[in-house]
């Protein structure tokens, strides 16, 4: 980690009277811990703050043991911010219509670990060694001398666990594990975190889980498994976008596979993928072909065209499997 980096992002939020911030849109665990745990260290700091994301803002449920009262409306957030800090992405256009601002800012404050930044923020910490954006600002904090309380910690090991998927990722460093044994150690609770997170869904997932591994295709030759969501799946089955985020880890279940892929389509000739590798094929190169980012084990893209077509755009860049390979 660049510590001249942690100053200088540092030094630009302490400076601030308000603290405008943004995550991408669709938080995950990542993003939203991230810019939350920031957020009531720097209102426990004196430094108000307007956190929010883009359209849908629909907080995720999963992760209402975080102090979600204190995410505003993209409409409320101020439209030219002296300092904004955006957590967890690497262009403005992946923070929706809180893109404006950003552009508008005077100080653009980038916080994030993927590589796939294209110089967006004026004061960036950007290292794609970290294991999450929350690591990365659990630095930040502590330069900043604030304290890590237990809602800060909790918040910021959120982002450590989703984004390692509870540390069985190959993200996941000694420097990654020394950060979340210091989170515990400071208050954060583990075990909310696992039972919300990863323990509790609406019965309507069940429907959904049901519905989607039926469609589940397997192509062998590429040990690719993929399936797709359809809107009709949520709607029938009561349940929203944020429940299915864990829909992924039952597809890149099978042994045969060491990529697999969960499409869902947003609207007519718009899909969002989601990919996962075992390790063998970076995932992140193939969605930065098809305009998304991530990392070697997992990342993202949304595709305008049809699920066959973004089928075809993946599986084609995939090895193909030959005779006696493991």
């Amino acid at each position: 980690m660049d510590r001249h980096s942690v100053d200088r992002v540092a030094t630009a939020i302490a400076s601030a009277d308000h603290l405008t911030m943004a995550c991408h849109v669709g938080p995950d665990g990542d993003a939203l811990g991230s810019m939350l745990a920031l957020a009531v260290a720097a209102e426990n700091a004196g430094i108000t703050t307007s956190p929010s994301f883009g359209s849908p803002f629909e907080p995720p449920e999963q992760f209402r043991y975080l102090p979600l009262d204190m995410l505003v409306a993209p409409d409320d957030v101020p439209r030219e911010p002296d300092v904004m800090v955006c957590f967890d992405t690497g262009s403005p256009d992946r923070l929706g219509e809180l893109g404006s601002p950003a552009k508008r800012a005077k100080t653009v404050v980038v916080i994030d670990h993927h590589v796939t930044n294209s110089g967006f923020g004026d004061v960036t910490l950007i290292d794609a060694d970290a294991s999450s954006t929350a690591e990365l600002t659990m630095a930040v904090i502590r330069r900043l001398g604030w304290p890590i309380t237990p809602v800060v910690a909790t918040a910021l090991l959120t982002g450590i666990v989703t984004d390692t998927g509870r540390f069985q990722y190959s993200n996941t460093s000694p420097r990654t594990l020394q950060a979340a044994s210091q989170l515990v150690a400071a208050g954060a609770h583990p075990d909310v975190i696992g039972r919300h997170v990863y323990e509790e869904t609406p019965f309507g997932y069940l429907k959904v889980v049901a519905a989607v591994m039926a469609r589940a295709q397997l192509v062998p030759e590429r040990r690719f498994v993929w399936t797709v969501v359809e809107p009709g799946d949520l709607e029938g089955a009561g349940v929203g976008k944020g429940d299915i985020d864990g829909l992924i880890d039952l597809v890149r279940l099978p042994r045969e596979s060491d990529v697999a892929a969960l499409f869902k389509v947003v609207e007519n000739s718009v899909v969002k993928g989601s990919l996962r590798s075992r390790g063998r094929v970076d995932v992140g190169s193939i969605a930065a072909k098809l305009g998304g980012g991530g990392h070697h084990n997992a990342a993202g893209f949304t595709f305008k065209g049809t699920v066959e077509a973004a089928v075809q755009e993946v599986t084609k860049r995939l090895p193909v499997e030959e005779p006696g390979d493991d």
